[in-house]
């Protein structure tokens, strides 16, 4: 028997990128795996599901806009449903925006915070209700950013609704740990992902500032999924129950709290 078995994680946006790393990490960790995606990346999910099930654990596809309160909510409704429960909630489904402050629209600052903000308060707060109601405590992990504890050029919305949701993790930390509950959120460094690759692009060109972010950084590369997937397996574990309200940087120190 795993130290996890029985236990229960649902990743949002885990089609690709940080959200697969954290879903195949948490496999081998022994829990049982909701993965979730829009309906574009369904054959996505189909693939990662099917390596989860080699890994002999439990998994449940469900195709949902993490932005969509409804969805959200009918997603977390059917994790408990297919799986048993829910013990671990991990709202990593996001966008980023590179944009001037000066050219970026209405529409499109309410986009990003429509997902990286909105989708995540309602991932949040569902999800409490249920642990809540289950009475066995739980794990409520976010996707914050670099860019969320330093103010980025070009990025103002995506820069802008990080922060936001590092002062909604440290909130809800602040009432939900009386049930068991705690809540911490992830901050990535330069994570080589599809989302990286387009950032790297609409900035002049991937390579160029993949190089260039190479060199800021102490430890001298990248960073990976895997590298994301570490600390989300410490957090959402029995282990870090005296860890909440922090968001961690993971970055090979290109920037320090």
């Amino acid at each position: 028997m795993t130290r996890n078995q029985g236990r229960v994680v649902l990743i949002t946006g885990s089609a690709q990128g940080i959200g697969r790393g954290i879903a195949l990490r948490l496999a081998d960790d022994g829990y049982d795996i909701a993965i979730n995606d829009l309906e574009r990346f369904k054959k996505e999910l189909e693939e990662l599901s099917e390596i989860i099930k080699s890994k002999g654990r439990r998994v449940f596809i469900g195709v949902a806009d993490a932005s969509v309160k409804e969805e959200v909510e009918g997603l977390i409704d059917a994790t408990v449903e297919n799986l048993g429960g829910l013990d671990v909630m991990i709202a990593n489904a996001g966008v980023c925006l590179v944009k001037s402050f000066i050219d970026t629209t209405i529409e499109e600052w309410d986009r990003v915070f429509s997902i990286n903000l909105r989708g995540a308060f309602f991932a949040y707060q569902y999800a409490a209700k249920v642990m809540i109601k289950q009475e066995r405590g739980g794990r409520i992990i976010g996707a914050c950013s670099g860019a969320g504890k330093f103010g980025c050029a070009m990025m103002s919305a995506y820069s802008s609704s990080k922060f936001a949701l590092r002062g909604m993790t440290q909130s809800a930390a602040a009432e939900l740990g009386k049930y068991g509950i705690t809540v911490n959120a992830y901050a990535p460094g330069p994570i080589v992902t599809p989302m990286l690759d387009k950032v790297g692009d609409d900035f002049g060109g991937k390579d160029v500032v993949y190089a260039a972010e190479a060199q800021r950084i102490p430890v001298g590369h990248l960073g990976t999924p895997e590298d994301i997937a570490a600390l989300v397996s410490y957090l959402a574990s029995k282990e870090a129950k005296f860890v909440t309200g922090q968001t961690v940087q993971v970055n090979g120190g290109r920037d320090f709290d």
